[in-house]
């Protein structure tokens, strides 16, 4: 099986909204990467549309807007993971030989119809992704004692870290203050616990270890892929959640696949769409035992979501997953410049959908 490698990765600013179309969007990160890459345009074998707009056919759209033809191009939706998706499909057509390189592309706009589930009929009326962190916040609560000054603290460290990323949506720190007294929205979720949909766009260009051999650029490894889908309704996906959620699934196979334990990490993106998910995710991750992820989030001694998270940043669904692992990409090459994660060489991606019902697990190595 090839290995294969991230050798180029781009990121627009995240904003409230764009007077531009979501493939005008998908192609300002693409032409960023393309302009810098020695691979020649009409070498590229493989383009990927991540995306959970109405448009139809849009890896072949994007294609074309950018002068490109390559053998294949598909468009991929998985609702909030769409992104870790679809660079795992473009990693499977690399190692398998059928492609040599893939840009994998995701762009939403603000108001995708990702951000309604009007097909989980379990859901009634309830159909906001808010409704099931609700209930997720107080199961934590009563199995484990969480408070929601605990909540609060995420979405504090998350919007301190976004002041050091000029493409986040949110620029300035929030105190504790701010988030508690913030609109309470469902109980316990107040506005500040929320992550905000947004418009933007981020790209990585994937390679075969020949391929990235032979350019002069710092290459990073995907080295570990973990997936696991448990259903697709909420009511699914409530019981058992901290025994047997997605991400302990998708972190075992991912940890297994890089031959690493979770005290390998030493820079994470984790899915913040709300704060209660990334105290979840501390213990899914193994960073933390059950019921203890509030007090890592404050103690950890890994760096977790240095760009802002999905908190600081914003959340353009189908580019998300992409620019989490821009941003470990750009860590582990030491480019991140004032939010730099120390010398760190081993990063995680951990990237969500749907009320946790699929996840999935990216560890990442830079030599």
């Amino acid at each position: 099986m090839n290995r294969v490698a991230i050798v180029g990765y781009s990121t627009t600013k995240f904003q409230k909204s764009a007077d531009k179309s979501v493939y005008e969007l998908a192609c300002e990160p693409s032409m960023v990467i393309l302009g810098s890459s020695r691979i020649p345009a009409n070498k590229l074998e493989g383009l990927l549309f991540s995306s959970c707009s109405h448009d139809l056919y849009g890896g072949a759209i994007t294609s074309e807007m950018l002068g490109v033809n390559p053998k294949i191009t598909c468009r991929i939706d998985n609702l909030c993971n769409s992104g870790t998706v679809a660079i795992s499909t473009a990693y499977s057509y690399i190692s398998s030989g059928l492609c040599n390189s893939v840009l994998v592309v995701g762009a939403e706009m603000h108001n995708s119809p990702g951000s309604k589930l009007i097909w989980d009929v379990s859901r009634g009326h309830f159909t906001s992704p808010i409704y099931w962190a609700s209930v997720f916040a107080k199961m934590h609560m009563r199995e484990y004692g969480t408070t929601e000054e605990d909540m609060a603290n995420i979405a504090v460290k998350n919007r301190s870290s976004s002041v050091s990323n000029p493409n986040a949506m949110f620029n300035k720190p929030i105190t504790l203050e701010d988030v508690l007294n913030s609109r309470k929205l469902v109980d316990p979720i107040k506005l500040l616990d929320c992550s905000a949909l947004c418009s933007g766009a981020a790209s990585v260009l994937l390679v075969s270890e020949d391929l990235a051999r032979n350019l002069d650029v710092q290459p990073v490894w995907i080295d570990g892929i973990g997936q696991q889908t448990n259903c697709a309704s909420v009511a699914h996906a409530i019981p058992n959640i901290f025994e047997k959620g997605s991400s302990k699934s998708a972190a075992s196979h991912a940890y297994e696949m890089a031959r690493m334990k979770p005290s390998d990490i030493q820079v994470a993106e984790i899915h913040d769409a709300f704060t209660i998910m990334e105290i979840m995710a501390y213990e899914d991750l193994g960073f933390a035992r059950a019921g203890k992820g509030a007090s890592y989030a404050l103690e950890g001694n890994i760096a977790v979501n240095p760009r802002g998270g999905i908190l600081g940043c914003g959340h353009p669904i189908g580019a998300t997953g992409i620019a989490q692992v821009c941003e470990i990409v750009c860590q582990l090459r030491h480019e991140a410049g004032m939010r730099q994660a120390g010398t760190c060489n081993v990063g995680l991606v951990h990237n969500l959908a749907a009320a946790g019902t699929s996840a999935t697990v990216m560890i990442l190595r830079s030599e």
